[in-house]
């Protein structure tokens, strides 16, 4: 096995997957932080919003739409790990994943640092199970990437149509304004 080419387009997938979780933890800051703006804006002049039906049902699809974007951001934001069955190369059909000593979920399993050490020393030591170590990882990366991916692709429809609303609200509320100021007769 060229072990050192594998190991290394492995590590670039790694890097890869690693910067597009960065991406969309950034991309959902800045949705939530942006949201924010808004609801603060539309909640301090809510007062001043003359009620009625067509407004009414935009208000309801604003709420709705805003909720859904705080929901699905903070499903990209807060990661779900799962512990899942492998495959390996042994002779064992099926075992509990091997501990990854790079990956957060797997480092907080060990009790003491000297534990830690000892196992990603006997990790490395074997060509086989440090490729199997680093495609564990782009495997589990890879499948929060798209659960991320998702998540932020709903956030974005739930916020446009929050935006929408609000800005439908802000443009009917507008005409009505200035309704008797373009057609003083009537």
């Amino acid at each position: 096995m060229e072990s050192g080419k594998e190991l290394n387009t492995l590590l670039q997938v790694l890097s890869g997957e690693q910067q597009i979780i960065q991406r969309t933890d950034q991309k959902a800051f800045t949705l939530l932080s942006i949201l924010g703006v808004f609801m603060v804006f539309f909640i301090v002049h809510f007062p001043k919003i003359q009620m009625n039906t067509f407004i009414f049902i935009l208000m309801m699809i604003y709420f709705c739409a805003a909720m859904g974007t705080i929901f699905y951001l903070v499903r990209v934001i807060v990661p779900r790990v799962q512990k899942r069955k492998v495959k390996t190369l042994n002779n064992k059909v099926e075992q509990d994943e091997i501990i990854n000593p790079t990956f957060f979920a797997g480092i907080s399993q060990f009790k003491s640092p000297e534990e830690y050490a000892f196992y990603l020393k006997s990790m490395v030591k074997d060509d086989e199970q440090l490729y199997q170590m680093f495609a564990s990882q782009v495997f589990a990366l890879g499948n929060i990437n798209l659960v991320k991916t998702e998540n932020i692709r709903m956030s974005i429809f739930f916020f446009m149509t929050a935006l929408l609303s609000e800005l439908l609200i802000i443009i009917t509320m507008a005409y009505a304004r200035a309704l008797p100021f373009l057609f003083p007769n009537g």
